[in-house]
């Protein structure tokens, strides 16, 4: 009985530290930029060994926030969660129907279905942020359990803005393309500071699937939900 419970005492003071660990680098953030993300490192790790990969090819700039034209910053709102500014902490539920409509939309998109492509659910930037800055790829229990409660630790720990900065600098948005800056060179040519209010709305869009629309470029569907998109934007509060 007495190994039993050393082992349980352990495995507790294990899942304590860990959780310390990264509440401890969320807390961080607060004043020091992410130099890379967890989804990052194995996208890295993936073009590097990949039989089918060119090689790694890499597209990352950190940029500040008032560098980051708000014409982005209120399409991605607009887009992913129009109420990112207003709520206080995690939405349980609408998290839970976030994930349960995900794990569906990222089987849809494994098989290529480009007519399902409008049933992708947005996804809010604190719950991808506490998936790809700290945590594997791996889908469990366990792991849906970890993301809320780092989703809330960045709620908590970090104000809106810091959070936005963060997610827009390191979301991805192709191949080995990752944050605004970079994806405004590689599909526009021009800063992201620069980005018009149509462009960015392209960039929101593409975020649910970049890889499938970077391939895409003269797709319908980007056209016509940008221009949806677009007309939203103006109802939308930065922080």
């Amino acid at each position: 009985m007495r190994p039993l419970l050393r082992w349980c005492v352990l495995a507790a003071f294990a899942t304590l530290a860990l959780q310390l660990f990264f509440i401890g680098r969320i807390a961080m953030m607060a004043a020091v930029a992410p130099e890379s993300t967890a989804f990052e490192r194995s996208e890295a790790w993936r073009l590097l060994t990949s039989p089918d990969s060119p090689g790694l090819r890499w597209r990352q700039q950190w940029v500040p926030y008032a560098q980051i034209s708000d014409n982005l910053k209120r399409a991605v709102i607009a887009s992913e969660d129009g109420s990112f500014v207003n709520h206080d902490g995690v939405d349980w539920e609408a998290l839970e129907k976030a994930w349960q409509k995900n794990e569906k939309a990222q089987e849809r998109a494994t098989k290529q279905v480009p007519a399902k492509a409008k049933t992708l659910t947005p996804v809010r930037a604190p719950k991808i942020m506490a998936k790809n800055l700290l945590l594997s790829g791996e889908r469990t229990l366990l792991r849906k359990g970890q993301e809320f409660v780092l989703t809330m630790a960045l709620e908590l720990l970090l104000d809106k803005q810091r959070i936005l900065e963060i997610y827009l600098n390191n979301v991805e948005w192709g191949e080995g393309v990752f944050g605004a800056e970079a994806a405004a060179q590689h599909y526009f040519r021009k800063p992201a500071a620069r980005l018009s209010a149509f462009e960015a709305a392209r960039l929101a869009v593409m975020l649910p699937r970049p890889k499938y629309f970077e391939k895409l470029p003269n797709s319908g569907y980007l056209s016509s939900r940008a221009g949806t998109i677009v007309a939203r934007m103006s109802s939308v509060e930065l922080p």
